[in-house]
């Protein structure tokens, strides 16, 4: 299954306050044993939601509104993908993190059996097109 580990804001983030190298050192040793085990796909820090936008939408209707927004525990600073078993073992990776303070959150990312009959057969092969597409991307 995979699954996106959510780390959410701190005031310091939010602050742009950047992490010291002991901080960047740990975290690159963690991702680094997230690596080996074939635990990690992906994983980013966010710049402050100062530098970001939100877009809301009503029909068609788009209005868009310049950060920083104010519910710090609500933001996301950084993310992860992961690839594991089940939803105990992304549990087990995160408690060998480094992390000292702060909160994550941890949410499985749909399949596409979850979908059901609604994704259709059409709908599959659209997808792993877009899929092929994308990695072809990323070698280029």
């Amino acid at each position: 299954m995979k699954v996106v580990v959510l780390v959410k804001a701190t005031p310091d983030s939010e602050a742009g306050v950047m992490p010291t190298e002991a901080i960047l050192a740990e975290m690159g040793q963690f991702n680094e044993e997230l690596v080996k085990a074939g635990v990690m796909l992906a994983g980013e820090g966010l710049h402050p939601s100062s530098k970001g936008v939100r877009v809301q939408f009503s029909g068609k209707n788009r209005t868009v509104i310049d950060g920083p927004f104010t519910e710090t525990k609500e933001l996301v600073a950084g993310f992860w993908l992961w690839q594991v078993q089940s939803m105990a073992e992304a549990l087990d990776w995160i408690k060998r993190s480094p992390f000292q303070d702060g909160e994550v959150e941890i949410r499985p990312i749909f399949a596409d059996e979850d979908f059901g009959e609604a994704f259709t057969p059409e709908l599959r092969e659209q997808e792993e097109r877009l899929c092929t597409e994308m990695e072809k991307q990323k070698s280029a």
